[in-house]
């Protein structure tokens, strides 16, 4: 590159530097929680903060983003969606500073999270008993929830938080706790259904292929979501089916229909039949 081409991009305003933070929310079954890192350098060394930092020269937001929550809490490869740009002058008292946010909704289970980088601890925090945050990052918190609450309505995220086998029980939680609604457990369940994205898995258990399916293999699949009888003391008059035991001792276990989410937006649906 000649001189005269490198002058092209001299420029004599100020040039503010450009961070990114994550927003990751994890879901335990009944609880919204958020991933925080301690920080380990100033400013604010020792206090919470949001997972991110300085965008490389040769990099996207994107791939500073992944790179950062990587090297930070040790979590790779999620899907990430940017949307908010945060660009108060005064946010960060090195410099002019303006961060680009991203949110993603993972599994808490799937994901076993270590303090790097410039990150001495990374935790999981119930969303309502944060510590005090460093930056605005309690204000990238409040704006990110209130964009989950608005996707909520057009489209099934919740689903993203939790495993791939769920109880209905466990389905309502999530809604709420993203909503921060309550919800008839009947109703809860009819829309559920009708809605077209939930597959009964109790079904299989039922059919005339019971006998093929084998009595372990059905087991195993119900094991890690086994529930205390004292968790869910039901009234069989009172409680929708979803909530009654199978023979196993076990809450009826359902699962996110993909296909019958991706034919409705691949048709031009844009309705959502699953929404409160």
């Amino acid at each position: 590159m000649s001189n005269t081409e490198e002058k092209r991009y001299c420029y004599k305003y100020p040039h503010p530097a450009v961070t990114t933070d994550c927003v990751i929310f994890g879901f335990d079954g009944k609880q919204l929680h958020i991933l925080l890192v301690e920080r380990g350098l100033e400013p604010f060394k020792g206090m919470w903060a949001l997972p991110g930092g300085f965008v490389n020269i040769n990099e996207t937001v994107e791939e500073g983003a992944a790179r950062e929550l990587r090297e930070e809490t040790g979590i790779n490869h999620i899907y990430m969606e940017q949307f908010h740009v945060f660009s108060q002058p005064d946010r960060d008292p090195r410099e002019r500073v303006i961060t680009v946010a991203f949110v993603a909704l993972v599994r808490k289970s799937d994901y076993r999270v270590i303090g790097g980088d410039d990150a001495s601890d990374a935790q999981w925090f119930f969303i309502d008993e944060l510590p005090p945050l460093a930056f605005d990052h309690q204000e990238i918190i409040d704006k990110a929830r209130e964009h989950l609450k608005n996707r909520l309505k057009v489209t099934p995220i919740a689903f993203k938080l939790l495993d791939k086998e769920f109880s209905m029980a466990e389905l309502q939680h999530a809604y709420e706790a993203i909503s921060g609604q309550t919800y008839d457990r009947r109703n809860f369940y009819r829309k559920a259904l009708q809605s077209g994205y939930i597959d009964d898995l109790d079904k299989d258990i039922m059919s005339e292929d019971y006998h093929k399916v084998g009595f372990l293999d059905r087991a195993k699949r119900h094991s890690f979501c086994f529930q205390a009888p004292s968790l869910h003391e039901t009234n069989e008059a009172a409680e929708p089916v979803a909530e009654k035991k199978t023979g196993r001792g076990q809450a009826k276990l359902f699962s996110f229909n993909k296909m019958a989410f991706k034919k409705q937006t691949d048709d031009g649906d844009k309705r959502n039949p699953f929404s409160f």
